[in-house]
Parts: structure tokens; C-alpha cells; sequence
């Protein structure tokens, strides 16, 4: 690794911050605003030309609400008949039989679609609309019938295994066999959230691999680089995970603006696509060199025997207690102004080096 830059895998990237809903963790605060100096059609072509310079990543259109992008479908099509896997990330509520087809027919392969709880109440709470629920799932169902391939990104707001569970066979009765599990990281609207301790979060990580290492399901929880610990120690392995922290190494975000980040919650940018090409930033950024050499690690990250396959998460490592507010709306800061340090130790990780495992 050392600083080394293969080709990206995935890029997500937030197309817009305009969204419907009114979702309590929001990491990007959205809403009806948009976002100030939104990258226009012509320029989100000119992206997908500077990703495909890079490699055949995949590309996750995302928000805010994608859908609320009149040009979304137009884009999807650009990136799918350059070689791209052009997939989305939505909440569903604007998805019905319609706008399915135009998904498919602009070429997406694949939705993700936010579903947090088996009960209906909870999840439309969470959201912050009436309906959103019923939308979501009759959204699973429109996009299967389309033959677009569905996963459930499910936030884990509390620590009952129960939950997971319930919202898992909900989702194995809709025929979906694809799960990220989210560990919110208090950026945006989510920092009004109270967290769970570091150790509860550890011991429901540790309950959903052994309860599902067995089933024919992919289930990866995310921002929560310990799982790969948890699962080494319990002697579960599965090649398809990759290593616990993506960030900068095989994973970036881009924002509305075209800044290039290492992900949504860590607000550091590594340089905007308008004056630097993908391709340079990828590469050649500091920032993501730092995050791809192991060696840079400090605090008990660096002393750590699985700081290659965890990793820590660096957006927690940067976004400690006493960190200074977020600036506008996901926090993004340039890298001459933040204050923190992005390859220090994991606050929210438990272990300490040198631990039999129990």
C-alpha cells in the first residue's frame, strides 16, 4: 500500500443536496437548497470522462435525492455507455413503475435503497415523512421488476440484534440479498443524534457475523472498519469485503461542487475536478497518500496488528468530541483550514493492541 494509488473501485458521488425528506442523521444536511455551484450536466460529463481515465470504478449516483436531477437519467446513460457500472443510491420515495424503466433503460445496474426498520412508524420517524416507508418498499419491488438488482442500506440506530434481524427478513421476503449495515458518524443532522457506546456497537458487530456468516446473503456493516477484526477473530473470512476503511484507498466521494473527498464524512478535499482532473487528484493527492500508507497510523491504529485489514476509520479519527463544528451542510473544510488529524487512532474502536481476542 505505502502511498500507492491502485484504481478506484467505487465512487459516490452527490450529484445534488436537493432531497424530499427530512432524515434525522443526514450526513449532508440536505434539503430544498441546493447545493451553491452545483456541477451543471456538461461538467458531470466531463467527470465521468476524467473517472474513466482512472479505470472502469463503480459509480454511485447519489444525494440528497438523485432523482431530483432532471439531467440524473442522462448522466447514468453517459457513464453506462462509457464502460462504467452506473448504480444509485436513494431513499426510493420518488421511485414508482416509470421512473424504474427510465433507471434501467439509462443503464443503472443496480439501487440501493434506505430501509431502516421493519415497522413502518419507525422508519417514516426516522425519515421525517409520512409514507416513506410504503414508498421504499414499493420502490424494492418496482426496481426488481425492472430487473435492476436491489440492496437495502439499513442505518443501525440502535444496538438490538432483534432490529437487524427483523429488517433483514423483511428484505429476504422482497428478495433482496444485499445488505450495508451504516454506523452513522456524527457529521451533518446526525450530530444531534445520541450515540451508542463504542462497546455496545462492538458486541451488535459481533452478534450480526456469527448470525449471518452462514446464509447465502452479502452483508457488510460500514463505518465500522472493526468488523474485520470481529471477523478475523472469529475465523470468518470472506475476500469480497476488502479491508475495513475504503476511504482514499479504493473508495472517494465527490461533492455537489466537485470536490473530491476520501468519503462522505470525513471533509477534507483533496482537490475539485473544475481546476484539477480526477485522474491528478486520485493519484497524486497527499491527502490520499497519507490514507493509503499504514505506516502513517498513530495512536493505538498505529500499533495495531490489523491496521491493514481495519484500518481504523479515519472520519471518526478526524470528527473527535472536542472537533470544531462542521462547516455548511456536510462539513466540508479545504485542507489548509481543518483542524484534527485524519490518520490518529479510532476513538470509537475498543481494542487495544496486544488483546487476546475473548
Amino acid at each position: 500500500m505505502n502511498g500507492a494509488a491502485g484504481a478506484p473501485r467505487i465512487i459516490s458521488w452527490n450529484i445534488t443536496l436537493r432531497c424530499p425528506l427530512k432524515c434525522a442523521h443526514c450526513y449532508v444536511d440536505a434539503g430544498e437548497q441546493e447545493a451553491e455551484g452545483v456541477l451543471s450536466t456538461e461538467e458531470a460529463f466531463s467527470v465521468i470522462d476524467q473517472i474513466c481515465e482512472t479505470g472502469k470504478p463503480v459509480v454511485v449516483l447519489s444525494g440528497g435525492e438523485p432523482l431530483l436531477r432532471e439531467d440524473v437519467f442522462a448522466i447514468a446513460r453517459y457513464g453506462t455507455e462509457l464502460g462504467l457500472r452506473m448504480v444509485m443510491g436513494t431513499s426510493g420515495y420518488l421511485i414508482d413503475r416509470e421512473v424504474a424503466v427510465k433507471l434501467r433503460d439509462s443503464g443503472i445496474r443496480a439501487v440501493a435503497i434506505s430501509l431502516d426498520s421493519k415497522e413502518p412508524a419507525v422508519h417514516d420517524s426516522f425519515r421525517g415523512i409520512d409514507g416513506v416507508w410504503e414508498r421504499a418498499v414499493q420502490a424494492i419491488g418496482h426496481c426488481r421488476d425492472a430487473g435492476i438488482t436491489v440492496q437495502i442500506n439499513m442505518s443501525v440506530m440502535r444496538s438490538a440484534i432483534s432490529e437487524v434481524e427483523d429488517l433483514i427478513g423483511l428484505g429476504t421476503s422482497l428478495g433482496v440479498r444485499d445488505y450495508q449495515l451504516f454506523f452513522p458518524i456524527p457529521t451533518g443532522r446526525a450530530r444531534q443524534i445520541e450515540p451508542r457506546s463504542p462497546e455496545e456497537y462492538e458486541e451488535l458487530i459481533r452478534q450480526i457475523l456469527i448470525r449471518y456468516w452462514s446464509f447465502d446473503l452479502n452483508i457488510r456493516p460500514t463505518c465500522a472498519p472493526q468488523f474485520r477484526r470481529i471477523a478475523e477473530d472469529l475465523g470468518i473470512i470472506n475476500p469480497a469485503w476488502g479491508r475495513g476503511c475504503l476511504a482514499g484507498i479504493t473508495y472517494c466521494r465527490i461533492f455537489a461542487n466537485g470536490d473530491v473527498t476520501p468519503c462522505p464524512y470525513l471533509p477534507l478535499s483533496a482537490g475539485n475536478v473544475r481546476t484539477t482532473s480526477f485522474y491528478e487528484i486520485w493519484n497524486n493527492s497527499p491527502l490520499f497518500a497519507a490514507l493509503r500508507d499504514p505506516s502513517r497510523l498513530t495512536g493505538k491504529c498505529g500499533k495495531c496488528g490489523y491496521k491493514t485489514s481495519c484500518g481504523g476509520c479515519r472520519a471518526r479519527a478526524y470528527r473527535k468530541e472536542d472537533a470544531p463544528s462542521p462547516l455548511w451542510c456536510d462539513g466540508l473544510a479545504m485542507p489548509e483550514t481543518f483542524t484534527g488529524e485524519c490518520c490518529g487512532e479510532d476513538p470509537w474502536c475498543p481494542y487495544q493492541p496486544g488483546e487476546v481476542p475473548s
